[in-house]
């Protein structure tokens, strides 16, 4: 599924320590992975690179079957589009958009029937127990469901690959518990999850764990 190869990263000045430096990754599809280390390891600029929202400034990327090192600027995001999508700590939901405008916005990015629309963010709502709240806004939920909402968003282009930055970061540890049962289920349906974490227990109900530090890969470890 996703294959980096010797990934560098660096931002500003050369001078500058790398982001990433020299990383080697294979995640297998349908795999559960997650991703620790203390601040300033490189762990985001690593989920943003294999979310293809940032490029290595050296080194190999292969999705799927495709190296990626070629393409164009629109032909990664079209694939992130396609292929890709996040779950945030802090939810990322648009304030003025009811439940049902907010899971249905990356629906309209897509080649999807606007008929299937309606049947799809029902289902994906129904999914995370909020079918009944779709007329509501963001901030009459509580942090828990704005959560869940933003999983059902992350849920209705129906992703091959789904990035969770923190996704439990900001709920108490019943939601967060909820979360870590949904990423479960998207991965049983088929998808390969990768989630940055500072917790070990949340990183202990993946299938394994690689441990980020100074932008080099320190340990790789199968639960």
């Amino acid at each position: 599924m996703i294959r980096l190869s010797n990934v560098t990263k660096r931002y500003s000045s050369s001078r500058d320590a790398a982001a990433l430096d020299g990383i080697d990754l294979t995640i297998e599809r349908g795999e559960f992975v997650a991703v620790m280390g203390p601040s300033g390891s490189g762990k985001t600029t690593m989920l943003n690179i294999v979310g293809l929202i940032d490029t290595p400034s050296s080194g190999r990327y292969v999705f799927g079957d495709e190296d990626l090192s070629s393409r164009s600027v629109d032909e990664l995001t079209d694939l992130r589009r396609r292929h890709v999508s996040f779950i945030f700590q802090s939810f990322h939901l648009i304030s003025d958009l009811t439940v049902y405008e907010n899971v249905e916005l990356p629906l309209r990015y897509q080649k999807v029937p606007r008929a299937r629309w309606a049947t799809r963010v029902r289902e994906v709502l129904e999914l995370v127990g909020l079918d009944s709240r779709t007329k509501q806004y963001p901030d009459e939920l509580s942090g828990g469901q704005q959560q869940r909402v933003s999983i059902a968003r992350a849920l209705v282009n129906d992703p091959s690959l789904i990035l969770a930055d923190e996704p439990t970061g900001n709920l108490d540890s019943r939601n967060g518990a909820d979360v870590m049962e949904m990423l479960g289920v998207m991965q049983r349906e088929g998808a390969t999850v990768v989630m940055v974490t500072h917790s070990p227990a949340r990183a202990a109900q993946a299938d394994r764990v690689v441990h980020l530090l100074d932008g080099r890969i320190v340990a790789s470890a199968a639960r």
